[in-house]
């Protein structure tokens, strides 16, 4: 009976698969979730080719897939996991913290995305946020993601011109600019004027608003 009853706890815990390049971690890893409540690994991969073939068997629910893989780059893998099941969990990790791949990651259907070395804390903090949020990231990433929203930098503007528009976009006045900027508040009127010029608007609220969609071409 007692045997029966570990059976269905067991079935009843969340599958994961982890892609990983080095096999000398799966050992590792698969050793962290042994100590998460809740958890369990059907499946450790170098290529994810081969996870995608087992799919039907280890029926996962997250995958934990490293970018760099024996046969493809991770985030490109996102897409055939989510045409195996839309709602599956990707989350990414590696070394490589560059916005650019992060952005891509969550682009292309990452819920989250994590920095090596995957400590039994870093997971276990990324599976609760999972959990609550439906997104995981480790700490550095969620800095580096809100540094660059908060930055508005356009290489048509001079680096003076980036200042303001930041502060602009955070809200401040002309005065709090020139105070921030050790500067005086004509001084700021003549990039911002500068600044209206290259956007071919007329005002503060016009300024936002063309900023507002560029930076989300960005």
């Amino acid at each position: 009976m007692a045997s029966k009853t570990m059976e269905i706890m067991k079935s009843s815990n969340i599958r994961i698969i982890v892609l990983e390049k080095d096999t000398s971690l799966h050992t590792v890893y698969r050793n962290h979730f042994e100590e998460i409540e809740g958890y369990e690994v059907v499946g450790s991969y170098t290529s994810a080719k081969d996870a995608i073939k087992d799919f039907k068997f280890t029926r996962p629910q997250i995958v934990l897939s490293e970018i760099e893989l024996n046969d493809m780059n991770g985030v490109d893998a996102i897409k055939l996991f989510k045409k195996k099941d839309w709602e599956i969990k990707i989350v990414m990790f590696s070394e490589n913290n560059d916005f650019e791949v992060i952005k891509n990651a969550f682009k292309k259907g990452a819920n989250g995305y994590l920095t090596k070395p995957l400590t039994l804390d870093k997971l276990e903090h990324a599976l609760k946020s999972m959990e609550k949020e439906g997104a995981a990231m480790s700490n550095d990433i969620v800095k580096k993601i809100i540094s660059n929203f908060h930055r508005k930098t356009f290489a048509f503007f001079s680096e003076r011109e980036n200042q303001i528009v930041d502060f602009l976009c955070q809200g401040a006045t002309y005065k709090m600019i020139a105070q921030k900027l050790f500067v005086t508040p004509s001084a700021v009127n003549f990039h911002i004027q500068n600044i209206y010029l290259k956007l071919d608007v007329n005002s503060k609220s016009e300024a936002l608003s063309k900023l507002e969609q560029l930076q989300n071409q960005l």
